[in-house]
């Protein structure tokens, strides 16, 4: 039996008004005693309802964005649209595209994700098995381990030796891959299936095939878990997840001396220097200036801080809040609607299609040198602890220990409230001579 303990096992505990939430989410039933109370709620009036997402097309396919982004920032969205929903949120899809404009990229992306898939299948044959693997199967220099019995997967030895550097780095991830789906969110009903495992490996490898800059790296199974969870199709799982690394790769970015979230600790500790000095201030004479007790925070975007749902939650009310229609420009195929769209905007639609965060960095002419609203998060977080870790922090071991109490006990929408405030005392301090 897999340990319920820990950090992927807190989901949602059945009890009022929880539900119908555990009907999207099941627990595993050895796991439901010990999973800690989700504070995510149906809300009617605040959570984007189906019904309410439906209402919020035109015949032909156009979405009124602006006004599902003031129902997401209210109350999120209701678990059985989230996969959907997502997908405009992250930028899949321009809210101004047809019905038929987007059938169009979808097919277009699930043929490439396939042509990709291919590629991996015909070097490592076990890719789309339904099975993958969890111990080496080439050595560092490419030569091939042809025992494969202690693999949880057969056909994951590699025939022959390999020269190719790429091919060589892609191989030799593919069993820490493996190693990480098996640590993924175990408490859910959903893991226990061999097959959805293999499909979170999948979607895994085929994006370190693609991305061969960044590849793979720890924790992107954590951010790719609830894609793979939501959406069925497996190709869209995959363009979700390429959407969220596309604002989330830099911190991935490893080399011998440094990881890239790195880069977002020292603006975090740039932020909390202005709002609060102070604090600041005892966090560097213990030792933590470099804000690296935070690192965890940033690198999984709050994964184990908060509960399954509340996770979710957070997500899409971050999403929601940074959400910029310029977002298509950024991507490789804008369709007319977009060419049209974001070329003839007035500054003042414009803020009406951008998420709240977003609205006031355009405000303030602040979006080219722009800080992700998930260090505000880290912020508001650390700031919810000011006062213990000023009174009883002598070390920086009492610091992480202050914030690890959090875990499972934070309110997402009071933690994004909170974010906001701080942004705004920063961009006014910032201003400050």
């Amino acid at each position: 039996m897999v340990g319920c303990e820990g950090l992927a096992g807190m989901l949602l505990k059945k009890s009022g008004g929880g539900e119908e939430l555990g009907v999207f989410y099941p627990i595993r039933p050895e796991c439901q005693e010990n999973a800690p109370t989700t504070r995510f709620r149906l809300r009617a009036g605040k959570t984007l309802s189906p019904r309410r997402w439906h209402a919020s097309f035109s015949e032909d396919g156009h979405l009124d964005i602006a006004k599902v982004l003031r129902r997401i920032q209210r109350g999120g969205v209701h678990p059985a649209i989230k996969g959907i929903v997502w997908e405009f949120l992250l930028g899949c899809y321009d809210p101004n595209s047809t019905f038929e404009e987007r059938n169009q990229i979808r097919q277009r992306r699930r043929e490439q994700y396939n042509t990709w898939k291919d590629e991996c299948k015909k070097l490592v044959p076990v890719i789309g098995s339904g099975k993958f693997i969890t111990t080496p199967i080439i050595t560092d220099d490419g030569q091939s381990i042809m025992d494969s019995s202690t693999n949880n997967a057969q056909g994951g030895h590699v025939n022959n030796a390999v020269s190719d550097k790429k091919v060589i780095q892609w191989m030799l991830v593919l069993h820490q891959i493996g190693l990480d789906v098996v640590r993924t969110d175990q408490t859910l009903v959903f893991y226990e299936s061999e097959t959805n495992q293999a499909k979170l490996w999948d979607v895994l490898a085929v994006y370190a095939w693609v991305d061969s800059d960044i590849g793979y790296v720890q924790g992107m199974n954590d951010i790719c878990s609830p894609m793979v969870i939501l959406l069925e199709n497996e190709a869209d799982a995959f363009w979700c997840f390429h959407r969220t690394m596309q604002r989330l790769r830099e911190n991935f970015r490893t080399s011998a001396t440094s990881i890239g979230v790195q880069a977002q600790l020292s603006t975090l500790s740039q932020v909390i220097k202005t709002v609060d000095p102070m604090l600041h201030q005892h966090l560097e004479d213990l030792g933590g200036g470099e804000y690296l007790f935070a690192f965890r925070m940033l690198m999984v975007l709050f994964r184990r801080e908060f509960t399954f749902v509340d996770a979710l939650y957070l997500w899409e009310l971050m999403w929601a809040m940074e959400y910029n229609p310029n977002i298509f420009s950024l991507y490789e195929e804008p369709s007319a609607a977009t060419d049209k769209s974001t070329a003839t905007m007035s500054t003042k639609e414009l803020l009406k299609q951008c998420g709240k965060f977003e609205r006031k960095n355009v405000e303030t002419e602040n979006s080219g040198h722009q800080i992700a609203l998930a260090v505000f998060l880290a912020a508001s977080v650390i700031e919810a602890k000011n006062n213990r870790i000023l009174k009883e922090a002598k070390g920086l071991d009492d610091v992480v220990q202050i914030l690890d109490e959090i875990t499972g006990n934070m309110d997402a929408k009071k933690v994004c409230n909170e974010a906001l405030k701080i942004h705004s005392k920063y961009l006014s301090k910032a201003k400050m001579p």
